[in-house]
């Protein structure tokens, strides 16, 4: 059979999408090609938030009017959550009743059991699922219905699944999991001695090289969790990259304490400063919503001005939506108006334009090793530095999937 997938939403969801595909390949199906009708279509859904939802409920009515013959089999977070409502005999929205009625509905993954996954699709990036699943239940969130509880493998079938990456060809490992800093939860190692067993995968090139002959981001680890012990190790690293992401989802302490966070704004401006300190040069993305329960005007300015003052080099900003069965719902607090939170949100955004402009220029002359990636735009390619850089340069076919020292002009 002609096998499509479509994948919305998180690396990790990118990582499974592509462990299904490799299965279904590895039984005989075929994908398809630009063009083609597909048989099966499978969309791996998202429900972060609404507007994930939304996303999703798309890409599924597009999947029926672009390929109407096909078995369309949904699966993914919204799937379970979907699931779960219908087992429950919840009342459902007619968009959501609209899809249950049209199409197949796969309660997504073992939720008890960990399920490897790695993507294959990208010869030179590779994300690498190393835990699932969350215990932290905050009280804004799904993700620990649609996910489970927090789980993961042993080091060493991670360490072979990396080596294998490795020799298919991929040069950049990504970590994905929804809470990947508490590693070890089911099998009493840690995150820490992950990375540290990462560092010394079998050598595709000789050490002695200049370049190095691969290279590990960490794609997001939440702050109480991020360690100096782990930072540390990875400012020393000769293989993680010197790229952070962490999730802070508000500057306010109150509102913090409203989403049942683990850490206080203190804790997070240390963990940066301390990132900082040991690597002037790292790359900070951070996570934070607006418009949630509770985030009154004080809390708001509290969390501008504290925001405004974080070095870090880039905001990825979310719109808080109201999700079914979350603790946030049962709460008496200030209600953010919609148009309130959206104008928020421009704010960081605008914030976060800012903080990257500030970032690249920072960097431009300084030395950096990009990896170039495939994708070709008119005559020129692109890849990224060690930092997380964007770099452009003419197109060469012969220097895909291969590291070079460039100085950064951007």
């Amino acid at each position: 059979m002609k096998i499509k997938i479509v994948t919305l939403g998180c690396k990790l969801n990118f990582a499974e999408s592509s462990a299904i595909m490799h299965q279904l390949l590895s039984e005989g199906h075929t994908r398809v090609k630009s063009g083609e009708q597909a048989d099966i279509v499978i969309v791996n859904t998202c429900t972060v938030t609404d507007t994930a939802d939304h996303k999703d409920r798309q890409a599924i009515h597009r999947v029926r009017r672009e390929h109407p013959n096909a078995k369309i089999i949904v699966t993914g977070c919204y799937a379970a959550l979907l699931q779960q409502k219908q087992e429950r005999n919840e009342q459902l929205a007619c968009a959501d009743t609209t899809i249950l009625d049209e199409i197949d509905v796969l309660k997504p993954k073992d939720l008890v059991n960990f399920v490897n996954a790695y993507s294959r699709d990208d010869r030179t990036r590779c994300f690498l699922k190393v835990q699932d699943g969350c215990n932290y239940f905050c009280t804004y969130c799904t993700i620990p219905f649609a996910r489970g509880r927090s789980r993961n493998p042993y080091i060493k079938d991670i360490v072979a699944q990396a080596e294998q990456a490795l020799q298919d060809g991929a040069k950049e490992i990504i970590l994905t999991g929804v809470n990947i800093g508490d590693f070890g939860r089911s099998t009493g190692e840690t995150f820490l001695d992950l990375i540290k067993a990462l560092d010394s995968l079998s050598p595709i090139t000789s050490n002695l090289s200049p370049l190095p002959d691969y290279r590990i981001r960490i794609s997001s680890c939440e702050p109480n969790l991020l360690s100096d012990e782990i930072i540390d190790f990875v400012a020393k690293s000769r293989h993680f990259a010197p790229h952070f992401h962490i999730p802070l989802q508000s500057g306010s302490n109150e509102v913090l304490r409203i989403m049942h966070r683990r850490y206080t704004r203190e804790l997070f401006a240390e963990r940066v400063a301390h990132i900082k300190r040991v690597m002037p040069h790292a790359f900070i993305g951070v996570d934070c919503m607006v418009g949630v329960r509770g985030e009154t005007e004080e809390c708001w300015n509290d969390y501008l001005q504290f925001i405004e003052q974080l070095p870090v080099s880039q905001l990825h900003v979310f719109t808080y939506s109201e999700r079914a069965n979350t603790r946030m719902l049962d709460m008496d607090l200030y209600v953010v108006p919609q148009a309130e939170r959206e104008r928020r949100s421009k704010i960081l955004h605008k914030i976060s334009d800012e903080k990257l402009a500030a970032f690249y220029a920072q960097h431009k002359g300084s030395q950096a090793t990009v990896l170039w990636e495939s994708k070709k735009t008119g005559n020129q390619m692109s890849g990224f530095t060690e930092n997380y850089i964007k770099i452009y340069g003419p197109y060469d076919k012969e220097k895909i999937n291969t590291f070079e020292h460039v100085t950064i002009n951007v």
